[in-house]
């Protein structure tokens, strides 16, 4: 559970927040998964948009409040709550009604949970290259030596090695882009992940039964990513491109994914420049 301690907080408003609050962003993968918990378990929150595409996430106010620089972040009653899937299993404990976690399985929701999280930042490898296609992901000049020196560089009340793994990140990316090499490895780990998921779709409703979990949310939103990146789910595992369409029909989740029709022309426009160069997440997959 990654809630914030007294110290590693800087901007002191928001202690003397009460009720439910959620900084977040409407694009944002992670505060997806968040909106669609709370969506369907019908609970109240107040919204704090805050705008990554201009960088608002590395201002000194949010680092202040999270030294990570990430959305989504939970602020319940002054007590801050960051890490989506943390965020997640904490407000399962608070609001025990209509159960996201199957009885007595917590502890493997979390085990599960940490396996999804683990490929994170291998989604956000395809999305840049393949859903995003053209534009440099790179953040502006200054920015990350602002994000490394603003904040009090900690969770828990000790050094943050994360922050060190999103600078990596975004160095590595500004300085070789998204190679052919990166988006291949990315790509198998997650056919990996899909064919074992396929497997638990068989005869089930939901990935773990007959009942939707906190596990259909998280990899719903992931499925949902790739899909508008390219990755060919209805070729290679029809079971989960049958289960995400039954959870697309659903107000809770398409609500949150509901993709604009001038973006999807835009999608479309690159996809089409990919086929023709041979570029495609299938073609660099070799699916």
């Amino acid at each position: 559970m990654t809630l914030l301690v007294d110290r590693d907080i800087q901007n002191r408003d928001v202690l003397s927040w009460r009720g439910l609050h959620l900084l977040h962003h409407p694009g944002a993968a992670c505060s997806k998964k968040v909106r669609i918990f709370l969506n369907v378990k019908g609970i109240d929150w107040e919204s704090h948009i805050v705008d990554i595409t201009s960088g608002e996430n590395y201002s000194e106010w949010f680092l202040g409040i999270n030294p990570r620089g990430l959305i989504p972040v939970l602020v319940d009653d002054g007590a801050v709550h960051i890490e989506s899937n943390d965020i997640l299993m904490y407000l399962e404990r608070k609001f025990p009604e209509q159960p996201l976690i199957p009885a007595g399985g917590e502890s493997q929701m979390e085990s599960r949970l940490r396996y999804e999280n683990s490929l994170h930042m291998d989604l956000r490898t395809l999305v840049f290259r393949f859903y995003f296609p053209g534009k440099s992901p790179s953040k502006p000049e200054g920015a990350l030596e602002k994000y490394r020196g603003t904040g009090s560089g900690t969770v828990g009340g000790e050094e943050d090695k994360e922050k060190s793994v999103q600078i990596n990140f975004w160095e590595t990316v500004s300085r070789d882009g998204i190679t052919d090499e990166a988006a291949r490895s990315s790509a198998l780990k997650f056919r990996e992940a899909y064919t074992d998921l396929e497997k638990r779709l068989n005869g089930n409703s939901y990935l773990l039964g007959d009942d939707l979990s906190m596990l259909d949310i998280a990899w719903f939103i992931y499925t949902d990513r790739l899909i508008l990146a390219g990755y060919p789910i209805l070729d290679l595992h029809p079971r989960i491109d049958q289960w995400f369409m039954k959870l697309s029909a659903r107000p809770e989740f398409s609500k949150e994914v509901d993709t604009p029709p001038e973006f999807k022309e835009m999608i479309a426009a690159a996809r089409n420049e990919q086929e023709k160069a041979g570029k495609t997440l299938r073609h660099i997959a070799g699916f």
